[in-house]
């Protein structure tokens, strides 16, 4: 299973932005055209890849990877470092200088835009042209987009995260209920037959919509809505697009219909940790979860005393056959303009993202949704039927995720405020807080850029 990290990723794209905006000013230049080095003649070079994984079977499963790269490159040497966060290979990249990697990982998508414009990855469509790699025909359309930022193809996906469904079979059939819903109303319904009141509390709660409910963020409801967020010419939309106050209204509703605010807060201080096996899916507290693919893992390891299994998330009534789509995001890797070793860092930047063994053996290893269309249909990928819901997720041209935007995840932050407010009825006026909070975003970007 993978690190805990996913809470923090639209926490960590804002308090980097003072790291990034100085290096928005202090990296200029141009982006590398397909630079050469020495490898590129056979000679011997070093590069050095700085990337933030940190649990044992991760940094194992990374270092065998690099292992066989140097092994089919045997004049490229590769110095792995790990647990290395997003600020501090950022400020090694402002330095400059001969300790700062030359490739680089990012668990932070959020950033994309800040990296593209600071130009402190480089563009590598030359090196796709170079290669006669088509991304589109590589990548799935979802991670393809979460990593690259206005035709900037700043990074690529190294493995993925998508969402979806888990429920307690065993709670289904004590319900009566025969299959996992697919519409909103479906799963309202389901929702409600699933909860058992206790007096003040639940003795179990069908599901937990809280925004703070570890993986129901509000992001992760809109992208079932097919929320862009912007327009063609970067101003927020969150206040014209009316699916942002359908979702908002949506949640609100089903909040009031489980037993309200209050009581669904005070429900939920009682979860144990997200990433254990207190986490209250595993518990029984709650007999539906949105979550990601790594959880699949986890139930298999911990082993609770139910039966699950796992389905895409539901879809608005009006959008049903949409069914199937789920939000993703993931692990991004790129090529540091300050490396002098370009060529070298391709070589291996291609290799760990396109290889189709490569990428499938990191999946197999860490339990995530691999990040190529060969890899998803991969023989040699270790896969169930729980873990299949994810891969069809990854593989659905509908799924999406939250859009790349020069000032990393702040336009998250500022709806995702406002969503507090909301469900917890301190804000009635939906289209004044919306367009408050496009305000908010539109000036946030006026003054990155």
């Amino acid at each position: 299973m993978r690190s805990p990290r996913r809470p923090s990723r639209v926490l960590a794209a804002v308090t980097g932005s003072a790291v990034l905006a100085l290096l928005a000013t202090a990296c200029t230049g141009t982006n590398a055209t397909g630079g050469t080095d020495d490898s590129a003649s056979g000679k011997d070079v070093t590069i050095t890849f700085w990337h933030g994984w940190s649990q044992e079977s991760e940094t194992k499963a990374i270092d065998e990877n690099v292992a066989a790269f140097q092994k089919a490159h045997p004049n490229i040497k590769v110095k792995v470092v790990p647990r290395i966060e997003d600020d501090k290979a950022q400020q090694a990249l402002r330095a400059g200088g001969p300790d700062a990697p030359d490739v680089v990982s990012s668990f932070s998508t959020d950033n994309v835009g800040k990296f593209c414009t600071s130009k402190v990855w480089v563009d590598l469509n030359p090196f796709l042209k170079k290669d006669s790699i088509d991304p589109a025909k590589t990548f799935p359309a979802a991670m393809l987009k979460y990593s690259q930022f206005q035709g900037n193809q700043c990074s690529l996906p190294l493995l993925g995260d998508a969402y979806g469904l888990y429920y307690n079979k065993k709670a289904f059939a004590e319900a009566g209920i025969t299959a996992p819903p697919k519409t909103f109303s479906e799963f309202e319904a389901a929702a409600a037959k699933l909860t058992v009141a206790d007096g003040d509390s639940f003795k179990q709660l069908g599901f937990m919509p809280n925004y703070h409910g570890y993986e129901t963020a509000l992001p992760h409801y809109l992208s079932q809505y097919g929320v862009e967020y912007f327009d063609a010419q970067g101003k927020s939309t969150v206040h014209t697009d009316p699916k942002v106050a359908q979702a908002l209204t949506w949640q609100k509703g089903l909040v009031e219909k489980l037993g309200g605010f209050e009581k669904l807060e005070k429900y939920r201080t009682g979860f144990g940790d997200e990433f254990s096996a207190k986490n209250p899916f595993h518990t029984g507290q709650v007999a539906m979860a949105l979550d990601g693919e790594w959880r699949t893992a986890a139930l298999a390891e911990e082993k609770p005393d139910f039966e699950w299994a796992t389905a895409p998330f539901p879809v608005p009534d009006d959008q049903a056959a949409s069914y199937g789509k789920g939000y993703q995001t993931g692990t991004i890797i790129g090529i540091a303009r300050t490396s002098q070793k370009q060529a070298a860092a391709w070589e291996l930047v291609k290799y760990l993202t396109t290889d189709t063994d490569a990428v499938v053996n990191f999946a197999n290893a860490i339990h995530n949704v691999p990040s190529t269309f060969a890899a998803l249909d991969s023989p040699k990928l270790t896969s169930d039927a729980n873990f299949k819901t994810f891969l069809d997720i990854a593989k659905n041209p509908a799924s999406n995720g939250a859009p790349a935007s020069i000032n990393g995840g702040a336009f998250q932050v500022s709806l995702q405020n406002f969503s507090y407010e909301v469900e917890a009825g301190r804000a009635s006026d939906l289209k004044a807080g919306l367009t408050a909070a496009a305000k908010e975003i539109d000036a946030a970007v006026d003054q990155a850029k």
